[in-house]
């Protein structure tokens, strides 16, 4: 089995199949998606879609773009949102100085409000971070120091050094389709060095589609092409992936539930 664990399934691109979308993950093996929150003001509708189905679930989260506009002063919002069923993580949050969307400083803000959330409720935070890697170091160092919270690195496309930050601090990677790109020579460089125990698979879908099927719409079910990437990488099974990611993710996002 493996498990998608960074999807948008609330999205509009999903909205006229997703049984469909759904129903063709599960045959490829995919047994368990995350679709993660980006607006604290449409949480009713990622919780609403995790409900619909026994193995899908939702996390909390403000995107860094969304700053601006849902600017946190603390955790609290978070906190209450995340009391409800099938919300298995915080996030995502984190940095992005590519877009700039919003205001460095309120980016930063939220991020630490997440982490706030993610220490007190003992759930896994999910960081974004692009073109931003020093700040998001040394934010997680600074807050790891006042006291440990658990996470990943989601869509990971960074350099040796933030792999080597995020691992020493207990954190996980999570590889998506982009490093199944001609180009991402170098990044496929930095995974090989992630151990087996510290990574996840995802899709970020409906972005990001892996070779073969790269701009086309993405969906849980091709996950399946990152994994064997991965496989191909470290010189392992693909089974032997698919074991290690979805043990991962089921030791990081203890509340998810492992299907029967």
């Amino acid at each position: 089995m493996l498990v998608d664990s960074h999807c948008h399934l609330d999205f509009p691109d999903f909205a006229a199949e997703l049984p469909e979308v759904v129903a063709r993950a599960k045959a490829a093996g995919v047994g368990v998606c995350v679709s993660i929150g980006t607006k604290l003001s449409r949480f009713a509708e990622v919780a609403a879609v995790a409900q619909k189905f026994p193995d899908l679930y939702c996390t909390v989260g403000s995107h860094p773009h969304e700053a601006a506009e849902e600017p946190l002063a603390d955790a609290a919002p978070l906190l209450e949102l995340a009391k409800q069923d099938k919300v298995v993580g915080i996030g995502e949050t984190g940095l992005d100085y590519y877009y700039e969307h919003s205001p460095r400083a309120q980016q930063a803000t939220n991020f630490r409000a997440h982490i706030a959330a993610a220490r007190a409720l003992s759930l896994p935070l999910i960081v974004h971070t692009r073109d931003a890697e020093d700040d998001t170091i040394e934010i997680l160092r600074e807050e790891m120091g006042q006291g440990a919270f658990t996470g990943l690195i989601h869509c990971f496309t960074g350099t040796h050094r933030l792999a080597e930050a995020a691992l020493d601090l207990g954190l996980f990677i999570s590889a998506s389709g982009i490093a199944t790109f001609k180009k991402s020579e170098a990044l496929r460089d930095v995974l090989k060095r992630v151990p087996l125990d510290r990574l996840l698979v995802e899709t970020d879908a409906p972005y990001l589609a892996p070779t073969p099927h790269r701009g086309k719409r993405n969906e849980p079910a091709f996950v399946v092409h990152t994994a064997a990437m991965l496989a191909e990488l470290k010189g392992v099974t693909l089974d032997a992936i698919a074991d290690s990611t979805t043990e991962n993710f089921f030791r990081l996002f203890a509340r998810a539930v492992r299907p029967s």
